[in-house]
């Protein structure tokens, strides 16, 4: 049986990228890092790739510029939030992320979106977060959190996300069940140590250290992952906004 193709939930891809590079990538799920950004990858119309509408944690100017209504205009062309968060090493003040990440929630919570969520030194805080405003679609990206908070995160009905950085973490994959994640790169930043050559959608070393820790083969993963995004995408209700293809691929699930 011939396997789907590798799913990467969070890279990060240059807008102006060659459609016929995209589709070589295999499903990509681009995650922008400003409104501005977003306005013009939402535009595009690629048949394997989620382009998202973000808003760094750590980017100064792309937090002072976000308005809600904009975002809220934005997330109606796809399905996708990517990226938003809380970032504890950011610059940028904590309260004005907390008003960003406030007023991304009230959107999502009226138009639910897969949500890939930012918490590098501010997982209690996003956990927070998220229970004060819950949520449908939540994937915590590059999850780096204890035992206690992946239950809680768990219990928020979290997804979670790993690249080639964080699979090396083996007390991590133990924490995380195996029907609540899905793969990424975030390319350029989490694939430096995947022991391939970095490139959104190359999520292979992910895949075989998930086959390690459950035992299982990779095809097995593969399948596996796919069974999660079709189960994610059906909790959130935003099926009619994935490109053709990936429609194509969840319909033959």
């Amino acid at each position: 049986m011939r396997l789907p193709p590798p799913i990467d939930l969070h890279a990060h891809v240059e807008v102006a990228i060659d459609a016929s590079e995209l589709l070589a990538l295999g499903v990509v799920f681009a995650a922008t890092r400003s409104l501005e950004e977003a306005d013009r990858a939402t535009r595009r119309d690629d048949p394997q790739t989620v382009w998202g509408v973000g808003c760094h944690p750590g980017l100064a100017r792309a937090q002072e510029s976000f308005d809600a209504e904009t975002f809220a205009a934005l997330i109606e062309r796809t399905a996708f939030a990517s990226e938003v968060g809380l970032d504890g090493s950011s610059r940028v003040p904590m309260a004005t992320q907390q008003a960003t990440l406030r007023d991304v929630l009230k959107v999502v919570q009226r138009a639910p979106r897969i949500t890939s969520l930012h918490s590098y030194q501010a997982t209690e805080q996003v956990l927070a977060e998220l229970e004060a405003q819950p949520i449908r679609g939540a994937v915590l990206h590059w999850w780096l959190g204890n035992a206690a908070q992946t239950r809680r995160a768990i219990e928020l009905g979290c997804y979670f996300s790993i690249n080639a950085s964080s699979a090396r973490r083996v007390d991590i994959l133990g924490l995380l069940p195996l029907d609540r994640v899905l793969t990424e790169t975030d390319h350029p930043f989490g694939d430096r140590s995947g022991g391939r050559t970095a490139r959104p959608g190359r999520v292979e070393t992910v895949e075989e250290a998930l086959g390690r820790a459950h035992a299982l083969s990779q095809a097995q993963i593969r399948t596996s992952l796919w069974n999660n995004l079709g189960r994610l995408t059906a909790s959130v209700g935003c099926a009619g906004l994935l490109p053709r293809g990936i429609r194509r691929q969840l319909a033959a699930l």
